[in-house]
C-alpha cells in the first residue's frame, strides 16, 4: 500500500470516528478539516463553506458556458440527482457544483452558516 492510499484511508477513518468532534491529540491539519463549516446543497450533499467564490443562478448564458467548459475539462461535479440545476457554486479550487436548491436558498444558507460562526 502507497502513502496516497494509506492517507486516503486515515482520512475515511478520522471522518466515520470524529462523529464527536475532532481528536485533540490529532495534528491541526486534520483538527482544521474536521472544524470546516459545511454548507449543505441539497441531498445530503455539502461543500466546504470556506471555499466557496459564487453562488449563482445556472439561466444566463455566460453560466451555461462555465459549466460546458468545467465539464469538458473535468472540474464539474453535479450533486443534482438528476433534477434540474436551479444553481451553480464555484469553488475556488476552481470547480464547479451544480445543485438542485435554487441559488437564493443556498445564499441564505451560507449567509446564516456564515452569520452563526462569526458569533
Amino acid at each position: 500500500m502507497n502513502d496516497t492510499q494509506s492517507h486516503i484511508e486515515d482520512s475515511i477513518i478520522i471522518q466515520i470516528d470524529g462523529r464527536y468532534g475532532p481528536d485533540p491529540g490529532w495534528p491541526p491539519a486534520v483538527r482544521r478539516i474536521m472544524e470546516q463549516p459545511l454548507l449543505n446543497i441539497g441531498f445530503g450533499n455539502a461543500v466546504a463553506a470556506d471555499r466557496v467564490v459564487a453562488i449563482v443562478s445556472p439561466n444566463s448564458a455566460p453560466m451555461k458556458r462555465l459549466k460546458d467548459e468545467a465539464k469538458k475539462e473535468k472540474r464539474l461535479v453535479d450533486a443534482t440527482h438528476g433534477r434540474r440545476t436551479r444553481s451553480i457554486i464555484v469553488m475556488d479550487s476552481n470547480h464547479i457544483i451544480l445543485s438542485s436548491i435554487q441559488a437564493e436558498t443556498v445564499s441564505q444558507r451560507f449567509t446564516s452558516l456564515k452569520s452563526a460562526r462569526d458569533k
